[in-house]
């Protein structure tokens, strides 16, 4: 089995602006670019999952015009809900709650939001629930991505500062008898 994880598109949203569940409009020059190079990396025999935001929609739904199937949309792959920290600037948000967040970022809840480890655990229900001898293209978020990098490989979830995942960027994952490896992590 071989999860294909796909960001989604630049959203058009202020730089630092928090959105995380917030349903953001996308770049259309991005979703453009992104559709000139991905069709051919990614396997069109694959089922194509997608969150249902529709900055995750919209490059899922463009991709079917290239010979990809129908997109299943599963709220599982849903960015992370930040709570009263959504639609807010980053560098206007409390500092004493983002660092209380940095401090455990896998278990520590933005007030009014969900942990990290909340996000692994629907993202890792919905791949335990794919069939066995499936390749998938999930195109998601950042956050999602994240856990399923992290907890698929055993890793902590501590730590996410430091990997950046870009708009549009591919990691591929599969599934071997010794558990998950990483394949490809390239734009």
């Amino acid at each position: 089995m071989k999860l294909w994880l796909l960001r989604h598109p630049q959203p058009d949203v202020p730089t630092g602006l928090c959105y995380g569940a917030t349903d953001v409009p996308i770049v259309d020059a991005h979703l453009n670019e992104l559709l000139g190079h991905l069709p051919a990396r990614l396997p069109r025999h694959a089922t194509v999952y997608s969150s249902p935001l529709g900055r995750c929609q919209r490059l899922a739904q463009a991709l079917q015009p290239h010979g990809f199937g129908p997109v299943v949309t599963d709220a599982r792959l849903r960015e992370m809900d930040f709570g009263h920290w959504e639609g807010r600037l980053w560098a206007e948000l409390p500092r004493e709650q983002i660092e209380a967040w940095r401090a455990d970022i896998a278990r520590h809840v933005p007030p009014g939001g969900e942990s990290l480890a909340e996000v692994a655990t629907r993202s890792l229900a919905f791949v335990a629930d794919l069939p066995s001898q499936h390749e998938a293209i999930v195109v998601t978020h950042a956050g999602v991505m994240q856990t399923l990098l992290k907890s698929l490989r055993g890793l902590p979830l501590s730590g996410f500062a430091g990997q950046k995942i870009d708009y549009g960027q591919v990691f591929v994952l599969q599934r071997e008898e010794k558990g998950w490896t990483l394949l490809e992590d390239a734009p």
